[in-house]
């Protein structure tokens, strides 16, 4: 009995003398482990009752009870204390200067596509018209017969359609959504419809498979050239924010009649911008619209050009790489 008695007072001033000594919680728990853990010193002394008389079985039991509470306690506050004092040494660490100035957060970049896209629908709303949006997979329909473009039309070939397996396609020209507004809504109409259309084309500096265009479309009872040429020179000279030169050349496209090319002069010379004409008469017809009622014009031009002419880009593949060094620019 003295001897265990001695024992566990000198276990208890081990403890004592080690639990002073704990810097961080980590000492803290290799102290708990030697002496109160599954194989502590004070562990194995209460596993070892077992084999004592019933009478020194009470008084050593009753001993080192009272040293494992003892222990306990001390390691409560130990960790108490480390805690504290982890506390005050992490408010000096995380002290702020509210006075300095504060680090710029990191901001994203808008697309460039985006951004053109934006002005342009803000230009044009500007002037009146509504933005419109259609499906990018269409109706044969849609994209070429109601357009003025039936089956066996040579001038089907100058669109490299993707056909799909379920029927439809993908449309080749913003278009189609002209056919599906006029259907729905009486005139007079003013509307723009940007959006992706898609080509089966070799893709360079100046052609992708997937591209953005803007349509636009006027329809009233007496809509003419002239009115067409002051909003498209209007528009321009909004969205590069400088007077600009523009020509109408004559050209051909299905769905308009006459139909011409719109030209812009630049620092290197003329530009081909936009594709435009005056509503053909058979497209009315197949929007729903007595051709000798009402009459419009229409137009289109490709948000990538429009990008690459504002932002002096060479290649179109670049609005498409994923390419952080290029989109940080914008």
């Amino acid at each position: 009995m003295p001897k265990t008695k001695n024992n566990l007072k000198s276990l208890k001033v081990k403890a004592e003398k080690e639990l002073l000594r704990a810097q961080d919680p980590k000492d803290l728990d290799i102290v708990f482990k030697k002496y109160l853990g599954k194989k502590g010193e004070l562990t194995r002394i209460l596993r070892s009752l077992k084999n004592l008389p019933k009478a020194k079985r009470v008084k050593v039991g009753k001993e080192a009870n009272k040293l494992k509470n003892f222990l306990s306690i001390r390691f409560s506050e130990a960790i108490s204390v480390l805690k504290e004092k982890a506390q005050k040494e992490g408010k000096v660490n995380e002290w702020l200067d509210i006075t300095a100035p504060g680090k710029k957060a990191v901001l994203g970049h808008l697309h460039p596509l985006t951004l053109v896209r934006r002005k342009a629908e803000e230009i044009f709303g500007n002037m009146g018209f509504t933005v419109v949006e259609g499906p990018e997979m269409e109706t044969e329909w849609y994209n070429f017969d109601a357009l003025n473009i039936p089956k066996d039309h040579p001038a089907r070939d100058l669109w490299d359609t993707f056909y799909l397996k379920n029927g439809l396609l993908l449309r080749t020209h913003t278009s189609p959504v002209q056919i599906r507004y006029m259907e729905k809504n009486q005139p007079p109409l003013r509307i723009i419809v940007p959006g992706r259309v898609f080509r089966h084309e070799a893709t360079d500096s100046s052609h992708e498979v997937n591209f953005y265009q803007i349509e636009g479309l006027m329809i009233d009872k007496e809509i003419s050239v002239a009115n067409f040429k002051a909003i498209i020179q209007e528009f321009f000279q909004r969205f590069f924010s400088k007077g600009v030169e523009i020509r109408l050349r004559p050209s051909y496209f299905p769905f308009v009649e006459p139909g011409f090319e719109i030209d812009i002069k630049m620092d290197k010379g003329w530009m081909e911008m936009a594709g435009a004409g005056m509503v053909h008469p058979n497209v009315l017809k197949n929007a729903g619209l007595n051709p000798k009622e009402w009459q419009g014009f229409a137009f289109g031009m490709g948000l990538d050009r429009l990008a690459m002419m504002k932002y002096k880009i060479d290649d179109i593949r670049l609005f498409y790489s994923g390419d952080l060094r290029f989109l940080n620019q914008f």
